[in-house]
């Protein structure tokens, strides 16, 4: 699922203007940012583990860094805190 996640998230963060409304990408990634921001903080953190694993194993260094900046960008390294 997670896989699912990033895959359309990061198809979102590369779109260009013809490709996607960017008003409507940024609701997207907004209400991502939400609803990850309602797990638990146990899932939170297998959620950033599972990124990490993703980012360790990625060959894209573009799609690398997407996975390294996903927790801080969705607000998982805050909610955290």
């Amino acid at each position: 699922m997670a896989e699912a996640l990033v895959d359309v998230l990061w198809f979102i963060d590369g779109s260009e203007d013809e490709q996607m409304d960017q008003d409507d990408a940024v609701k997207v990634m907004e209400g991502v940012a939400h609803v990850v921001s309602t797990l638990s903080k146990d899932q939170q953190q297998e959620l950033i583990a599972l990124l990490g694993e993703m980012a360790a194993a990625e060959t894209n260094p573009a799609r690398r860094e997407f996975l390294e900046e996903f927790p801080g960008g969705f607000g998982l390294i805050d909610d955290l805190s």
